[in-house]
């Protein structure tokens, strides 16, 4: 093998040399029971038809690709955005192994959460014992000033009770009675991520806040409460807290894991670092009001500020784009008193200047989209400002409100009259809609790639480019600490996509004395 220690290679080119190649055919013939290529192409072929596409969208029992992941996933983001807080899941260990290699490929960073390791006998017995041993083991080997404790599949379908269990581990002396440990219910068979997330910010807000609010003033702190859901690009942590500062606005982020996820590499390990700190949660009731940056996300959230805290929570959308970050903006400056700062107008302008420069590259091109349901309509609403068309919308977790809420924002926009929405639906769906009514790019998380592959495999005309926008982003690096909310969001998304589409009409025009006519060096 030409593989040594001397010679490391990557497996692309490595596997293309001969040695690899006849072994990848020994493995073909003697144990993959392969079919034949022709019939493999035929079926390729018939998957890419209106015919299948029609089959597709009639399965109710299979789901392939879901473009989404469960509860306690976002539960655990959430946590990990307050001060010295350890993620606890109650649950089976590889549960949580899956939880932080997901966030490992995403961040690139080490992500802390431990399980009480439910087994077979717990599955039977309940998980009690397992959290009267974990809730014990876990603070005194990790040392946290929380344990925040959520759900898997296993302990939801058995029935365990997480406020008795945490009840009787104190009675127990397993952990203090003023020991903090809220706790949220996280079926992954239901909801999604960002179900989680919001299921999880609930219990601990409410642990902190919904007996103490005797004392609790609206406005008496001066602050503004500003709830990220589940929120993955820690540059829009960066940019609301700058947006804030430029306009005089003491806000307070709750939750922000920013630091922790973040981490610099200094010869110091920090399994916690930054977050919202207990105080600030505590004192969350007695801000002028609370806003939700993904509104469409947060539904337990917006109750208790509502009518636990006695917030009015402006009816917002997500800050992306500029009309929605100008909306973002007022809605502060009218609860706050603060105008508009001059910076933050001069960075708008320049997003105006920006969106001009390219709009004549975006103008009438066709963009298929799929994520979360606030991330995917603020998207949609940036790409008709840009006057770029969306054709598939697809967001698997989302309900009908949604789903007509987005239709409105397309019936207002010319832009937007030939696009389907798609809920409950998966990038199988999406699949087949890249064939069948082909788009010139695709816009999502890394799963995407998949499809951007099969639409080249049946030809080069056929292909739709994936633009990386979303979670996760696993193949790809730093993009996590990009921005894509407020008017430098908006800058940063319009660059990513204009030059995707540079980069392909240079792919496509790169022909010598062919197809080079438009192989400009200005663009």
């Amino acid at each position: 093998m030409s593989q040594s220690v001397d010679n490391i290679k990557p497996s692309y080119p490595l596997f293309l040399e001969d040695d690899y190649q006849d072994m990848l055919a020994k493995k073909r013939d003697n144990f993959e029971e392969k079919h034949p290529q022709d019939k493999i192409d035929e079926v390729f072929q018939w998957t890419t038809t209106e015919e299948y596409q029609e089959l597709n969208f009639q399965r109710e029992a299979l789901t392939v690709n879901p473009a989404k992941a469960c509860q306690p996933l976002g539960a655990v983001l959430c946590a990990l955005g307050f001060e010295k807080t350890l993620p606890y899941v109650h649950g089976s260990q590889g549960c949580v192994a899956y939880f932080r290699s997901y966030f490992n490929r995403h961040f690139k960073e080490p992500v802390s959460c431990v399980s009480d390791s439910m087994t077979e006998d717990a599955a039977v017995f309940g998980g009690q014992k397992n959290m009267y041993d974990g809730l014990e083991n876990a603070q005194a080997l990790y040392k946290p000033e929380m344990i925040a404790v959520s759900t898997t599949c296993m302990a939801e379908v058995i029935g365990d009770d997480l406020n008795a269990f945490i009840g009787n581990a104190r009675k127990e002396g397993h952990v203090a009675e003023d020991y903090p440990v809220p706790f949220a219910h996280t079926p992954s068979f239901v909801g999604s991520h960002t179900t989680g997330w919001d299921n999880m910010f609930e219990g601990i807000a409410r642990y902190f806040t919904l007996n103490y609010m005797e004392d609790k003033v609206v406005g008496s702190n001066g602050k503004i409460n500003l709830v990220p859901g589940f929120e993955t690009y820690l540059g829009n942590f960066r940019v609301m807290k700058r947006m804030m500062a430029d306009m005089d606005v003491d806000c307070t982020l709750l939750s922000d894991p920013t630091e922790v996820l973040d981490t610099p590499a200094d010869g110091e390990f920090r399994m916690y670092s930054g977050g919202t700190t207990q105080d600030e949660i505590k004192d969350a009731p007695n801000a002028i009001d609370t806003i939700l940056l993904q509104p469409w996300q947060l539904t337990k959230t917006k109750k208790l500020a509502n009518l636990t805290w006695k917030h009015d929570v402006p009816k917002l959308n997500i800050p992306m784009g500029l009309d929605w970050t100008d909306e973002f903006l007022m809605a502060v400056s009218k609860a706050t008193g603060k105008p508009i700062s001059k910076t933050l107008e001069i960075e708008r302008g320049r997003l105006v200047d920006a969106m001009t420069d390219s709009h004549t590259w975006l103008h009438g091109k066709k963009f298929a989209l799929y994520g979360d349901a606030d991330f995917v309509m603020g998207l949609t609403k940036f790409l008709l400002e840009l006057g770029a068309e969306p054709t598939h919308i697809l967001c698997n977790h989302a309900n009908k409100r949604w789903k007509k809420a987005v239709e409105e924002i397309l019936a207002s926009s010319p832009f937007g009259a030939d696009c389907e929405v798609h809920i409950g639906k998966d990038l199988w769906h999406m699949r087949s809609l890249c064939f069948t009514k082909k788009p010139d790019f695709l816009i999502g998380n890394s799963y995407g790639k998949d499809i951007s592959r099969d639409t080249l495999y049946k030809g080069k005309e056929f292909e739709v480019p994936l633009i990386r926008l979303g979670f996760p982003i696993f193949d790809r690096h730093h993009l996590h600490r990009q921005t894509t909310l407020g008017y430098e969001g908006a800058m940063q998304m319009l660059t990513t996509i204009v030059n995707a589409v540079l980069d392909r009409l240079d792919d496509e025009t790169r022909g010598m004395q062919t197809t080079d006519f438009n192989y400009d060096l200005v663009r």
